[in-house]
């Protein structure tokens, strides 16, 4: 039987009742699913967030936006730079980026340089959008200061050593310069293997290359960016960690992206990637990682509020 609980939440949530008969005693069973015009609220309007058995009233600002960004009633990628202008885009990067999707130039499609900005949802009530920002911005974190990533090749295995072999600056420029600048630095703090080949070759990355791209364009493009922080990629001697902020999206598991269930939380971002990343969109990234080394690890910390990829590195 389905019912609507109509004083006590709104919006109206709607649950199914059972009635069963455990050891001569009649129970009621109340299933209620998840929704998806979150955040909801009580009869006062106060939203109340549950941690284990515990309840609090919800306040903070930045949670309220992530439980409607789960809702897809908020998109975060397209929300609006405030203080920006169409000057913070760099326009050859735009120009470039538009004739690789289309095979032909704004202007050769009959738009204007502004026309094609908003055509692409890069430019909204003359600002930039987010995404815009993230992927065609002149300097990226002069808004988002926190948006960068910040690299450490430890010496050991922990994370509380006071000792690294490297310790860059953080890492600054739009995604596609992040992700080409981290990858410079993971091949320059990872061993390289002979692997049967000749004496004078180059040899091959201890971690397949395609295993870590794979995993730090998910990092990047997949992160919440509700969450002001940056992403961390941090070398162990026996590991490498990938951290990025925000857990999975929509109750979305581990179990479930590594066979290639995708929740997209950022899709204009994943739009603008496929054209200048080495990715696909379609979620399979991580199921062809662990073909690749089956012993990678997936943690979805509640705790944390952060998505962390464990990879093992060969031992010496």
């Amino acid at each position: 039987m389905a019912t609507i609980a109509n004083d006590l939440v709104k919006p109206q949530i709607f649950f199914r009742t059972e009635a069963v008969v455990i050891e001569d005693k009649n129970i009621l069973l109340v299933n209620v699913d998840e929704g998806i015009s979150k955040p909801y609220k009580d009869n006062n309007g106060t939203i109340w967030l549950k941690q284990g058995a515990d309840k609090r009233k919800l306040t903070d600002n930045s949670e309220i936006l992530r439980l409607s960004q789960q809702s897809s009633n908020l998109l975060v990628d397209e929300m609006e730079i405030f203080d920006s202008t169409i000057d913070d885009i760099d326009q050859r990067l735009f120009s470039d980026y538009f004739k690789k999707e289309f095979g032909r130039s704004y202007e050769e499609r009959g738009l204007t340089y502004q026309e094609a900005l908003k055509a692409k949802r890069i430019l909204r009530n003359g600002k930039v959008t987010l995404a815009g920002l993230l992927f065609f911005g002149k300097e990226p974190q002069k808004f988002k200061p926190a948006f960068t990533v910040k690299v450490v090749s430890f010496v050991g295995n922990s994370m509380g050593g006071t000792q690294y072999r490297s310790k860059p600056s953080d890492l600054k420029g739009t995604i596609p310069e992040l992700f080409n600048q981290t990858m410079m630095f993971l091949k320059a703090n990872l061993h390289y293997v002979q692997n049967g080949q000749g004496f004078n070759s180059v040899g091959e990355l201890e971690i397949s290359q395609v295993v870590l791209e794979e995993v730090l364009q998910n990092a990047l493009i997949h992160r919440d960016y509700l969450k002001n922080a940056p992403v961390r990629v941090l070398v162990f001697d026996n590991r490498v960690e990938i951290i990025s902020p925000g857990r999975l999206p929509n109750s979305l598991t581990t179990s479930e992206i590594v066979y290639g269930n995708p929740v997209i939380r950022n899709n204009q971002i994943v739009s603008y990637a496929i054209h200048t990343l080495p990715f696909s969109g379609l979620g399979t990234g991580l199921k062809r990682s662990l073909e690749i080394q089956p012993n990678i690890e997936f943690i979805n910390s509640y705790e944390g509020e952060q998505f962390i990829v464990k990879i093992p590195r060969r031992e010496s």
